[in-house]
Formats: structure tokens, sequence, C-alpha cells
């Protein structure tokens, strides 16, 4: 069994800012908090994942996901918390010894070898008989269809086939956890769809535990069992792909979750009889009964909010009186769905339209005013002081 837990999981860098900036020294800029002990870069991170789970990590660069993924690795030291594989504590286990396995962003091969070379290489030093290293390494081959290229070199191949090669000299170990850091990032949009395929196939042929870890929302959203989201080496929220994606626990998830990204409007909520509303544009939308009933649950007061909507719940049909304004800026043909950036009091907001939606009419042209809504039950309301989803 290869169930991982990380209990209040920490890493601290040592700060070598100097106290006293020089005169006339730009101030770098960091949203890492900095203790006396130094640079927080992850903190209390707390994540249990299953056996045979698919854990993604994902958030914007230097959230500390891949730092979280080599502490795991052994790569880096832990500075504070436990992490425990299959019940057992490996703080201060060596890398070797912790039955896992890596793969990088840069592929990581030696050149020198052929891609049978690379993929025998760790089993050699364990020292396996020969023919069960044929039997890994045949089997590893032609579950990612690289059979053909074994008697290549690293040099010969293509950035997909080398990534193939880089899960295979992973796999044949048979490693009871598989750690994967950005292995996609330098394929092409083309390759990077095939080999997200390539890996949900492989998942249900090998054993482990995968905990994976990316910067794009769409490889997390269509891999992961489960999301870790993570901002500042802090989680920002754990769930399902639709859970995070219907149910952002604050702004930040919001944003970063959805292509093209939530919409954001300054709004107010107001309650009138008993009924929770919300007004902006000089428009009012009375809420859902499901949305009534998590607001009074929580106890919300009327306030200030930032309002959100996905691009995709927008529509340009509805009741005139229900209707908000803007001016199209910029119209993005997509194929099967036009992408309106409108300009809205000033803010970009974007709208999708289907273009079968259309029937024979032109695509509003750009500096044409436009009127616009969305269903109630779609709206997402954020606190505007603490960022925290109000129906959370």
């Amino acid at each position: 069994m290869a169930e991982v837990v990380l209990k209040n999981i920490k890493k601290v860098y040592p700060n070598t800012e100097p106290k006293k900036k020089k005169k006339g020294e730009p101030e770098k800029k960091t949203n890492l908090q900095i203790t006396e002990e130094g640079v927080l870069a992850v903190q209390d991170f707390n994540l249990e994942i299953a056996d045979k789970e698919f854990i993604v990590l994902v958030g914007p660069s230097g959230c500390g996901k891949s730092t979280t993924l080599r502490m795991v690795a052994g790569l880096e030291e832990i500075s504070g918390g436990d992490l425990l594989i299959g019940g057992k504590r490996m703080n201060d286990v060596e890398p070797k010894d912790r039955d896992i396995a890596m793969v990088f962003q840069s592929y990581a091969l030696y050149p020198h070898m052929t891609v049978r070379g690379n993929m025998e290489f760790p089993l050699k030093l364990r020292k396996m008989p020969k023919d069960e290293i044929d039997r890994r390494v045949n089997q590893a081959a032609e579950t990612l269809g690289i059979t053909e290229y074994m008697d290549r070199k690293p040099k010969a191949l293509s950035g997909g086939q080398r990534q193939r090669v880089a899960i295979g000299r992973a796999i044949v170990r048979e490693p009871k956890v598989l750690l994967m850091d950005e292995p996609l990032s330098n394929l092409d949009a083309k390759l990077r769809n095939q080999m997200r395929a390539e890996i949900l196939k492989l998942r249900q042929r090998i054993n482990s535990t995968f905990i994976y870890v990316t910067h794009d929302q769409t490889e997390a959203m269509t891999l992961g069992d489960r999301i870790v989201i993570m901002k500042d080496g802090v989680i920002q929220q754990i769930g399902t792909p639709q859970e995070v994606f219907d149910h952002p626990a604050n702004l930040f998830v919001a944003g970063f979750i959805g292509v093209p990204q939530m919409n954001f409007f300054d709004a107010e909520l107001v309650k009138r009889d008993g009924r929770y509303a919300v007004e902006l544009g000089g428009v009012s939308i009375a809420l859902s009964d499901e949305k009534q009933v998590k607001l009074e649950k929580n106890h919300v007061q009327p306030q200030a909010i930032t309002l959100g909507v996905r691009p995709e719940h927008i529509t340009l049909k509805g009741e005139s009186a229900q209707m908000l304004t803007g001016k199209v800026d910029v119209s993005e043909m997509m194929g099967s769905a036009i992408h309106l950036h409108v300009d809205v009091q000033g803010k970009d907001v974007i709208i999708i339209v289907q273009t079968m939606d259309l029937r024979g009419q032109s695509i509003p042209a750009m500096g044409k005013d436009i009127s616009f809504t969305f269903p109630a039950e779609t709206v997402h309301l954020f606190d505007k002081t603490t960022t925290m989803n109000l129906e959370a």
C-alpha cells in the first residue's frame, strides 16, 4: 500500500536578502512570508493521498508545488512536519530507499545511452537478474509505444518520445509512488494533449500512487482525481476538478481555475423582505433558492462584494430590464465559439458566444454596444476583504 501523508509540512530557506538595501537599489517583491527562521517556501501543508490516487499540485510559478514534490522525493530537506509513505516516516530516509521514482521536466536522459540503456540503468544499479530487467523494460516500452526506438539515442528522438522514455525509466522500477514535475511543459500543444491521454492510460496499467506538479490548470483538471491549488506556499483548496470549478473557496481559486478565467464585478449584496439579491450596473438580480439557503446559514450581512461569473455562463439574451451593457473591444474567433472582450465600466469582461447560437447573425463588431445577462444560479459571491467565498 502506498498512502502518502504530509502532516504540517514546512520548508524554510535561509533569507539571503540584506536587511538594509543600498540606496537606489530596487526593492525585490515577494509574497512569501519571511520569519526569523528564513523564507517560508511551503507552510502548514496537510494532505492525505490514498493508495493509487492521482493527485495534482497546481499553482503559479513560485507557489511551492515543486518544492513540496522534491520534499516527498527526498531531494529537499523537510524543515518541519512529517512525511509518511505506506505508514512509515520518511523525513530522514534516503531518496533511493523511499521506493519512489521521479520524472523531471527536462527528461534528464543519459545522452550516451540508448533508450534501452536508459531504461535498464536503474534496474542494473539494483543488480536485478537480466531476464527480469528485460521483462520490465520490454513491458514498459510496449505500454508507452516506444518499442521501435529502443536502439536509438535520445538526440534521435522527438520531445514526446524522450518524455515517454523518461516515464518508462521511472515505471520499470515499479515504484510505490510516481512523482512527475511538469513533465509536459516542454512539449507543443498537440503533443501535450497526446501525452495527457498517454498518462491517463498509463495510470490504469500500473499500481502506483501519482503526485503530479503543473502550472497548467487544464492538465490539472483533466488528470487529477483531486487537485491541490497552491499560492505563496499555502494550500488554497483541495477537491475534485468539478468541486474546485463549481465551488471555488476564494477569489484566487476562482480566477485560477477555468479558461478563460472568471469575470469579476464590483457589486452590492442586498436583502429585501428576507431575500438576498445582487445589485450592479443599475440592475438587481434575485439569487437562487440554493444560494439563499447557504447565505442564511452563514449569516451573511448585506455588503459590498466581488461578484464572479464565468464567461460561458453569460448570455446576450434576456429581459431588457435585467440586462447589463458594455462596448465590444475585441472579438476572437475560436471556431465553435467567439470570445468577446467587452468594456464594462472600464473592466474587461469576456463573454463566450457559441457560433451556432448566432444563427446567421453577424459577429458583434468592435466598438458596438451590446447587452448581456447571466442566470442567478451561476454567480459566485466573494467577500471583498477576506476574498473568501460567502457561500462556503
